[in-house]
C-alpha cells in the first residue's frame, strides 16, 4: 500500500461538524486527558479561532469539558471569567482589557466570549464555564510590573488570614516598586541596561514575593477555612505572577548571550505553572481545552532560529514542562496548514510533511500522530521539514521528526484570508 493509500487510515475527515473526528482521536489515547492542548502553526488567523471555537462546544457538550484556557494574559483573564459567569461590563471592554497581545479585536475570541457568557446563564457555579488566560503578564515589547500582583496577595492575606504574620508594611510595596512605566519601557527589550530588574528595589521585591508566596502555603488552613475557594485562587495566582514577573524582569536586565533563551524558558515556565494550576483546580470539574501556538505546547524542546536577533533560541517549552507532570493526562494536537497565500505561504512542495498530508482526500483531516508515524515508516516515507518562507516569522512548519510526539495532527489545506 503506498503512503497516499494508507494516509486517510490515520485519520478522519475533520467537517463542520466536527465531534465525530474529534470522539475518535480521544477514544485513540491510552487515557482521557486532563489537559487538552490545540496549537496554531502562526498567530492571527480567524479560521484557527472559529476551529477552536466548534471543537470547544463538541467538548462541552459531549465530552464534559468545562474550561478554556488560552494564550493571554492569566491576570486580565480574570475579567473575561468574570464576564462569562455573568458579571457587569461590555463585551467591547472586557475584549478590550481582557485578552492580551491585541487578541480580543479577533472575530473568533469575541465569539467564544459570547457564547460562553450565553451558554452560562441559568447554569449553576459548578456547571459554569471558566475562561483562563495562561499566559504571562507580557506583551512583546515588555513585561508588566509587579505591584498589583504583590498587592492582592498581601490584601487577601490581611482579609483573610494572620495580617499580624505579613512582612512589610502595605506601603513598602508602593514604594520599591514605583511607577508602572519604570517597568514596562520597551526598550528594556532590546538593551538590558534600561531594565529595573536588577536593581536594589527589584532584589528586595523578589524577596517578598517569595515572603508572600511562603505565606499562603503557612496558612493554607485558615485561608481554606476563612475566604471563598475563588479569593483563594486568585490569591495563588496572584502570588505565582508576581514571582514569574520578578524573574523575567531580572532576566531582562542581564546582559548575557542567552538573554533571549532564558526570557522564552521563563515565560514558558510561568505558562506550564499556570496550566498545572488550572488542571489542579479544574480536576473535579472537568478537562480544559488548551490554545495556543504549537511552539508553546508541543512535547518537544522548542528551536527558534531567530534571524531578527541573529541567534538559534531553543528552551523547554510549556508542553513539554506540563507533560513532564502530567504524562498521558496531557495530549497535544499540533495544526499544520497548507496554503496561506495572504500571508506569503503558498502550496507546499510534494516531499515536505505538508505536501504529504495536501494528498489526503479531504481539505481538512484529524490524524493520529502515532498512527501517521507508523504510516509514513512503513511505507519508507520521510517528509522534510517545510522552509518557513512567509512574511511572518511567527510562522513554525511542523517538525516531521516529532509527528509520533503530537497525539493528533489538524491539517488544513488551505487558509483563506479572514474568513472560515
Amino acid at each position: 500500500m503506498t503512503i497516499h493509500a494508507a494516509l486517510p487510515d490515520a485519520g478522519w475527515a475533520f467537517t463542520d461538524d466536527a465531534g465525530p473526528a474529534v470522539t475518535r482521536l480521544l477514544d485513540a489515547l491510552p487515557v482521557r486527558p486532563r489537559l487538552l492542548g490545540l496549537g496554531e502553526p502562526v498567530h492571527g488567523e480567524e479560521l484557527f479561532l472559529r476551529v477552536r471555537n466548534r471543537l470547544l462546544r463538541h467538548l462541552v457538550e459531549h465530552e464534559g469539558y468545562r474550561s478554556i484556557a488560552l494564550e493571554s494574559d492569566c491576570l486580565a483573564g480574570l475579567a473575561v471569567d468574570a464576564y462569562v459567569a455573568g458579571g457587569p461590563g461590555t463585551l467591547d471592554d472586557v475584549m478590550a482589557h481582557g485578552v492580551s497581545h491585541g487578541w480580543g479585536a479577533f472575530a473568533g475570541n469575541r465569539e467564544l466570549v459570547a457564547w460562553m457568557r450565553e451558554h452560562n446563564q441559568g447554569r449553576p457555579d459548578g456547571d459554569r464555564l471558566r475562561f483562563y488566560g495562561f499566559d504571562a503578564p507580557t506583551e512583546m515589547m515588555y513585561a508588566a510590573s509587579p505591584r498589583h500582583a504583590l498587592a492582592e496577595v498581601r490584601d487577601h492575606v490581611a482579609a483573610w488570614g494572620d495580617p499580624g504574620q505579613l512582612p512589610d508594611d502595605a506601603a513598602l510595596i508602593e514604594d520599591l516598586a514605583g511607577g508602572d512605566d519604570r517597568w514596562t519601557d520597551e526598550a528594556a527589550a532590546m538593551d538590558p541596561s534600561r531594565s529595573v530588574g536588577s536593581s536594589p528595589e527589584a532584589v528586595r521585591l523578589r524577596l517578598l514575593a517569595d515572603d508572600l508566596q511562603a505565606l499562603l502555603s503557612a496558612q493554607a488552613p485558615r485561608l481554606l477555612a476563612a475566604a471563598p475557594e475563588e479569593d483563594r485562587w486568585r490569591a495563588r495566582l496572584h502570588a505565582r505572577a508576581a514571582a514569574g514577573l520578578l524573574r523575567y524582569h531580572a532576566v531582562m536586565a542581564a546582559a548575557s548571550p542567552s538573554r533571549y533563551a532564558r526570557l522564552m524558558i521563563t515565560r514558558d515556565t510561568m505558562m506550564a505553572e499556570n496550566l498545572l494550576a488550572i488542571e489542579a483546580r479544574e480536576a473535579d470539574r472537568g478537562p480544559t481545552l488548551v490554545f495556543a501556538h504549537n511552539a508553546h505546547l508541543q512535547r518537544e524542546e522548542g528551536h527558534w532560529q531567530a534571524d531578527y536577533l541573529n541567534q538559534a533560541l531553543t528552551w523547554w517549552t510549556a508542553g513539554a514542562i506540563a507533560a513532564a507532570d502530567l504524562g498521558a493526562r496531557y495530549a497535544f494536537v499540533a495544526t499544520a496548514v497548507g496554503a496561506m497565500r495572504h500571508r506569503g505561504l503558498g502550496a507546499p512542495a510534494a516531499d515536505t510533511f505538508e505536501g504529504v498530508l495536501s494528498t489526503l482526500p479531504d481539505d481538512r483531516y484529524l490524524l493520529d500522530g502515532r498512527r501517521l508515524a507508523a504510516a509514513l515508516h512503513a511505507a519508507g516515507v520521510e517528509p522534510v521539514r517545510r522552509a518557513d518562507n512567509t512574511d511572518d516569522h511567527g510562522y513554525f512548519p511542523r517538525d516531521p521528526a516529532h509527528v509520533a510526539a503530537s497525539d493528533g495532527i489538524l491539517f488544513l489545506r488551505d487558509v483563506p484570508a479572514d474568513k472560515d
